[in-house]
């Protein structure tokens, strides 16, 4: 770190030891859970049957992935061999040898490192879930406040270690290699973004498959309740809870976390060059690089001090105003906090006059976080008029309830994607007095920054997040074990909270996502340009949309959201379909529906499982092929244009399934309350098939879109030098790349045929 100046060594040592603090915090707080009461023998042997459901799912699922790891760790360091180091990494390790050794062995060790701490959040966070929900059902036996505090403090574990691992890979790697550390970032990102594509999409499959499958089966016509013992899929539907909403949306959430650091990082090195006398003389202002490492460290610090005023009492029992206090009183610490820091360290070293714009683009962020919260929170709670519509839609059938959520996700998402665009456009205005040579960097800066803001509080949106499935698993076992009427009215209450913060964090991370994936788009073309430069081309500056290739580009890039919706869509109603007839036969077994004999919840477990697992390589394959193909059949520019036209219809899927989902959802229990007829009426059967029909839209294939759209930049990111570096523009392609590129295009095939395969029943 021989660039830095003696306050950002010191500041940069600071931010390592934040975010092991991050770390040790979170183990604590697990240490304090873990001492917790599990409650009745009863609720032990329930929570056994999740518990050991939860564990088999992840361990099968690592055997799966990991053979991909390897693989693409030596693909990741052999990529230097294709494109030459950076000049950065020259002028870091001196010579073009030692460069192209490092920066091999550090895009590999990068990508393992991103690899394993995202799968590491996953896994410790569907751990610490499943041991909470027993505690949380234990602890609703003395009172409101003691099991909200166990659910939410539960859910701290996974957002401070989605935090402080982020930050440490982070802070890691620009130590190792400073000025050059774009060249293994990317590799930290992809690793990241990669696990969690296969963490939300395996358990999204996972869960949704049991959670249709139960309701026909058991709740419709068995005569079952909701998390009736009778029923053989309900161990399946709670072990979903944990696999799909605490493991995948952590590995969403941390590689969002993390990707958009990588975007400010590079794009702050391009623009701290620029800024500094002339690009490529080595002079750098790293303040752009060094500020967002910094911006992180506060929001650990802010969550932590949020957490500890998450509280409520007996009289109130507001679990929710209890979060938001907690989330509000974090945002102005980390926001009051961000502006002292820039007074200080933004100030320019020769004129003294402070750069505010780094921070109004990070406020821009944390505003982006709370409007696209009400957004979302105003379709999809029980308390606004979308969701009360959808409810007397109910009332007329299941055909006018599903065309009233239709109608309400195609909305929202316009909504969404106009907040998104006047964040962005907020970050154009900030940097409107930039000079015309770096502006394009400095906008694209901006909305990394507005990235970063917007998840300062991962710590505290995880914590919100995990609290839904969480409470819902506690609720499942109070139901199972037959506890007493106030405990399971204390569960109700929360598992109603849950449902709403589970909406709320899912709009965050579509946002996050999309920010996320406009970032990472600037900075592939300012990598392309870089290299362009140094191979002597015309430095590509924008993408003409009227070139026939290009558009090409953005019909497909458009269209993979719609086929990435349709696998998984698909791959939920086949594992469903079989959890519906083995559900059906164990109600014929005799005894089960009489309770004296007891269901095999293993099957159903087995069949989502096997499921889930189907599909995680042949997405994994679709993701990475599809830029490939895109990138070296039709150029770069052509490239650009793929990656626009999937930014924005991954944001509109994404948002209208989640949202979609989230109203049908919340129409039931709406109804459930005592609304339009209450539970078992007419209108009630309705909002059931709504609400079965929304739920892979909600927990499946919308938010697997998002780890898809930042999965297909990365590796764009990644190939676009490569594109540049032996695609010459007006020459014809060479028999090498079209060889390599019908080997791609025949693995993609295979995915397809692969997701689209039926899957063989179960012995």
């Amino acid at each position: 770190m021989q660039e830095l100046t003696n306050f950002e060594t010191i500041a940069v040592w600071v931010v390592l030891v934040i975010s092991l603090l991050g770390i040790g915090y979170a183990f604590l707080i697990r240490s304090q859970i873990m001492a917790q009461d599990k409650g009745t023998p009863r609720m032990q042997e329930v929570w056994g049957f999740i518990k050991d459901g939860a564990n088999a799912y992840l361990s099968r699922q690592f055997r799966t992935i990991v053979v991909l790891i390897v693989v693409l760790t030596f693909v990741l360091a052999a990529s230097v061999l294709i494109v030459p180091p950076t000049r950065e990494a020259v002028e870091r390790f001196g010579s073009v040898e030692a460069a192209t050794l490092w920066v091999a062995i550090g895009r590999a060790v990068a990508f393992l490192m991103g690899s394993l701490f995202s799968y590491a959040v996953g896994f410790v966070g569907m751990n610490v879930a499943v041991e909470a929900n027993v505690r949380v059902a234990a602890a609703s036996r003395k009172g409101y406040n003691p099991a909200m505090q166990i659910a939410y403090r539960s859910g701290s574990v996974t957002g401070m270690l989605t935090v402080g691992l982020g930050l440490l890979g982070g802070t890691l790697i620009f130590m190792v290699f400073g000025i050059s550390a774009p060249d293994a970032l990317l590799g930290f990102g992809f690793g990241g973004s990669l696990i969690a594509l296969f963490m939300r999409v395996g358990g999204g499959i996972y869960t949704k498959a049991a959670s249709v499958g139960v309701y026909p089966g058991g709740k419709g016509e068995g005569g079952a309740t909701v998390d009736d013992p009778p029923d053989g899929g309900v161990i399946a539907d709670l072990v979903g809870d944990n696999v799909g909403d605490c493991a995948g949306m952590a590995a969403d959430v941390f590689e969002s976390f993390e990707v958009t650091l990588v975007s400010a990082l590079i794009l702050g090195l391009v623009l701290g060059d620029a800024v500094r006398g002339t690009i490529g003389d080595g002079e750098y202002d790293l303040r752009f690089v060094i500020f967002p490492l910094i911006l992180r460290a506060i929001g650990v610090v802010a969550s932590v001090i949020g957490n500890f005023f998450v509280r409520t009492d007996e009289r109130r029992r507001n679990a929710m105003a209890a979060m938001n206090r907690g989330f509000y009183l974090a945002a102005i610490i980390a926001v009051v906090a961000a502006a002292i820091v820039s007074q200080f360290y933004m100030a320019d070293p020769v004129s003294g006059v402070v750069d505010w714009r780094p921070f109004l683009a990070t406020v821009a962020g944390v505003i982006l976080a709370i409007v696209l919260d009400k957004v979302t929170e105003y379709f999809t709670s029980t308390h606004y008029s979308p969701v009360k519509e959808t409810s007397r839609a109910s009332q007329t059938g299941a055909a006018t309830n599903i065309l009233s959520g239709l109608a309400l996700g195609m909305e929202s998402s316009v909504w969404a994607v106009l907040v998104i665009a006047g964040s962005i456009l907020a970050s154009v205005a900030i940097y409107a007095s930039e000079p015309a040579v770096t502006q394009f960097t400095a906008v694209l800066y901006g909305v990394s920054l507005t990235g970063i803001g917007m998840l300062l509080l991962t710590g505290n949106t995880i914590s919100m997040d995990s609290f839904g499935p969480i409470s819902d698993n506690a609720n499942g076992i109070g139901e199972m074990a037959g506890l007493d009427k106030n405990a399971r009215n204390v569960m109700d209450d929360l598992d109603a909270v849950g449902n709403t913060t589970k909406a709320v964090t899912k709009g965050i991370a579509i946002g996050s996502a999309v920010i996320a994936a406009v970032a990472l788009f600037g900075s592939c073309l300012t990598d392309v340009g870089k290299v362009q430069l140094q191979i002597g081309q015309e430095v590509l500056t924008g993408i003409n949309v009227a070139s026939p290739l290009v558009f090409i580009g953005l019909l497909i890039g458009g269209a993979i959201p719609l086929l990435f919706s349709s696998l998984t869509i698909r791959a939920v109603q086949r594992a469903a379909s079989q959890i519906v007839n083995e559900v059906r036969r164990q109600f014929k077994v005799p005894g089960v529906m009489e309770g004296t004999v007891l269901p095999d919840y293993a099957r159903a477990v087995s069949i989502s499982t096997t499921a889930a697992q189907k599909e995680l390589v042949s997405l994994g394959i679709i993701a990475v092929m599809v830029p490939i193909l895109v990138g070296f059949l039709l150029g770069v520019e052509a490239l650009g244009g793929f990656l626009a036209g999937i930014i924005l219809s991954g944001q509109l899927m994404a948002v209208f399934q989640s949202n979609a989902g989230g109203a049908w959802d919340n129409a039931k229990k709406y109804i459930e309350e005592g609304n339009h007829g209450g539970k078992h009426s007419e209108p009630h059967k309705a909002a059931v098939v709504g609400d079965t029909v929304g739920d892979p839209l909600k927990d499946t294939a919308g938010p697997a879109l998002n780890p898809m759209i930042k999965v297909i930049n990365l590796v764009a990111l990644i190939i676009a030098p490569i594109v540049v570096s032996v695609r010459l523009p007006g020459e014809p392609i060479g028999i090498g790349v079209l060889a390599a590129m019908f080997l791609c295009l025949l693995a993609l095939i295979w995915a397809i045929w692969q997701s689209k395969r039926e899957a063989e029943a179960l012995a």
